[in-house]
């Protein structure tokens, strides 16, 4: 009972120096208990089937994510407990003096962990429930739910689960705790406080050439992953790229850490103004003694910058993208002479009904087409033999072989006449063309390919169709598309005039339409839906291929994608920001408690406090700063190939998703830097 009651009192005492623990524990508590919440919240929501499958997986993944989430939370947890064993070294050297045994102190340590475990669990938990209707309201407009249907959520589930993590976290730093303690020596406790880092001035000139070979190795990377990230072709050729960037940061700093001095010393005008001498060194010695960790928070900054933006980015383009890519309700498609264009093996039946209409199909399945569709637009593409990708590059084809080695160049064209394109363009209500009698075009929307295409088009690349030579009336793709997607994955389609296709062979005829309702609502429109999908029971379906595409299911399935890409982004974006910050504040506050002594000699010599406290800041924020500013420029570079490997999202809504990135940079990584700063400011002051 006393060594609990000297725990608690303890705690009282060192309340300042758990601020940054609280602050991390509670944290940690909240966005876990969020995060596994979800499952609750998704609950209330009223959504077909297939939504809901995508619900449930994306609550799995997540439940995954958060085993990992657990690791990085508990290695967090382990590290600061270091720092605040560390911080106390010196009063467990004087319980042992004054006769006290390491199982009682360790016994201390027992009940001080379990004290904050529990206050840190409590308060977590409390801030996750009331964040969590938050993410609610966040989860309706995701799934976009009648927002009537919002209403307090509790999960048991997510309170028994995080309960359980953080308990097995704290067992952990318990064990680690009774092991430092049982490892510490009498002497090593009571010298402690007079113990500093060893740290060794490096070469100048040796920092000079690392410098140097760390910046050829950094824009090697940079110019690969934008100039040329067309040679990217293997997910393996992206890691080296990173290994890339990860040994030129840790070069980068490791360089750094033996210029700062030297070359702010070397204007005497700056080193020997206030208090920069002693700033300075303090943080050459900080940075010297942490290359390796400023490095992994460096690159850990950059990974949350990039997830979160991406994340962010990627909700607002399938947003725009559903808009404008499903402007009808059903797209309906019918391989003609299945055998030869159709993909999968076809019986002698299914070969023979590709030949006739979309319309009479559906008639053999019983389905009204005239009751249930309106704006209905039918017409059939072509493929040519001596039209391929090949063909069509003419001049540039052994260059883009080269640029683009993963391509295959051996597909057959689509063809199309250009009156029917113009009908489906009118229904869609796009761009309409024209076209002289020899000339051809290209329609396209996946920006990488068009960009392929704009080559060949560039050059008047010439194509042959039936003895017949066409010309391109325009030198680029121009913006179109045919089939309805939630992303832009046109890579190109010729538009030909009406007579040119009259002996070409017919690859598949399409059916566009949108439904027939009496009031425009979904609900009226997932009857028709339900219909069309009941149409998989009829007897003759077998004998038929009919492959069709709605709106609902492009939504329902877009909305899914969206959901889980921004939920893991968010949760391992804010786990991978607390993790950096803390780690760079528990070091900063080791370091303020080391450097006590050195505070209290610059009083003794009369420096006021608010000099100590400029100095102070300065050091907090350059030691701070120092890695975030270095992933910003790897994050320059890095959203670009976000931007490369999205590419059929649309573009990527930068501005707005580096403001919600900064709202998040602002509130965690600031709030770190101004309780490191307070405290710090606290441990200095102490006699």
């Amino acid at each position: 009972m006393m060594l609990f009651k000297l725990s608690l009192k303890n705690l009282k005492k060192s309340i300042k120096d758990y601020t940054i623990y609280f602050f991390t524990l509670i944290l940690g508590v909240s966005i876990f208990y969020i995060f596994n919440a979800l499952d609750s919240q998704t609950v209330m929501l009223n959504v077909s089937k297939n939504t809901h499958d995508l619900i449930d997986l994306m609550n799995q993944i997540l439940s995954g994510v958060s085993i990992f989430v657990s690791l990085v939370l508990g290695f967090l947890i382990i590290y600061a407990s270091r720092f605040l064993i560390k911080r106390r070294k010196k009063e467990f050297g004087i319980y042992m003096t004054l006769g006290m045994s390491k199982r009682k102190i360790s016994l201390i340590l027992l009940y001080e962990t379990l004290s904050i475990g529990v206050i840190s669990l409590g308060a977590g938990l409390v801030l996750g429930i009331i964040c969590s209707q938050a993410m609610s309201i966040l989860v309706i407009n995701m799934f976009e739910a009648d927002m009537s249907q919002f209403a307090f959520t509790f999960s048991n589930s997510a309170m028994i689960k995080t309960i359980i993590y953080f308990s097995i976290m704290y067992l952990l730093v318990m064990i680690f705790n009774t092991l430092s303690v049982s490892k510490c020596k009498l002497i090593d406790l009571i010298q402690a406080g007079k113990k500093n880092e060893t740290v060794k001035i490096k070469n100048p000139i040796v920092c000079v050439l690392v410098f140097i070979i760390a910046s050829c190795i950094l824009a090697y990377a940079y110019y690969n992953v934008t100039v040329g990230v067309n040679n990217l072709v293997e997910f393996s050729d992206l890691l080296i790229q990173i290994a890339l960037g990860s040994i030129g940061t840790l070069l980068i700093f490791w360089s750094f850490s033996g210029l700062i001095l030297r070359l702010v010393s070397s204007s005497k005008r700056v080193y020997l103004k206030g208090l920069n001498a002693f700033t300075l060194r303090q943080l050459n010695s900080q940075i010297n003694t942490t290359v390796i960790s400023m490095s992994i928070i460096c690159i850990m900054l950059f990974m949350t910058i990039c997830i979160l933006s991406s994340a962010s980015s990627i909700k607002t383009s399938l947003s725009t993208n559903l808009k404008k890519l499903t402007p009808v309700d059903i797209e309906i498609t019918k391989p003609i002479n299945a055998k030869k264009t159709y993909y999968k093996p076809v019986t002698e039946e299914q070969d023979k009904n590709s030949k006739t209409s979309i319309r009479k199909s559906l008639e053999d399945l019983d389905f009204d087409i005239n009751k249930n569709f309106k704006d209905i637009v039918e017409f059939s593409s072509y493929v040519d033999d001596n039209i391929t990708w090949e063909k069509t590059l003419g001049k540039e084809k052994e260059k883009i072989k080269k640029d683009y080695p993963y391509l295959n160049l051996q597909g057959k064209e689509i063809l199309i006449e250009i009156s029917n394109y113009n009908k489906l363009a009118k229904l869609y209500n796009i761009k309409t063309y024209s076209l002289e009698d020899n000339q051809y075009m290209i329609i396209g929307d996946y920006k990488e390919m068009t960009t392929i295409r704009n080559r060949a088009l560039k050059s008047k690349t010439p194509i042959e169709i039936n003895g017949k030579t066409y010309l391109p009336k325009y030198t680029e793709c121009q913006d179109g598309f045919i089939d309805i997607s939630a992303n832009h994955i046109n890579t190109g389609i010729i538009l030909v005039p009406d007579k040119a296709l009259e002996n070409s062979l017919e690859a598949v005829k399409y059916l566009f339409a949108n439904y027939k309702t009496e009031n425009d609502t979904k609900k009226e429109k997932q009857k028709i839906e339900d219909k069309i999908i009941s149409l998989e029971n009829h007897p003759n379906s077998n004998n038929t291929i009919l492959n069709a595409s709605t709106k609902i299911t492009i939504y329902e399935a877009s909305i899914g994608l969206t959901a889980m890409a921004t939920f893991i982004g968010l949760y391992l974006g804010i786990i991978f920001l607390i993790s950096s910050a803390a780690i760079l504040a528990l070091k900063e506050l080791s370091e303020s408690s080391d450097n006590k002594e050195r505070y209290m000699i610059l009083r003794k010599i009369g420096t006021d406090e608010k000099m100590l406290n400029k100095a102070l800041y300065r050091q907090i924020a350059i030691f701070f700063f120092l890695p975030l500013s270095l992933a910003l420029v790897h994050t320059i570079f890095g959203l670009q190939v976000c931007n490369t490997i999205l590419e059929t999202f649309g573009r990527m809504n930068l501005l707005t998703s580096i403001l919600t990135t900064s709202i998040f940079l602002i509130i965690i990584y600031g709030g770190y830097f101004l309780i490191t700063y307070f405290s710090s400011k606290n441990i200095i002051k102490e006699k």
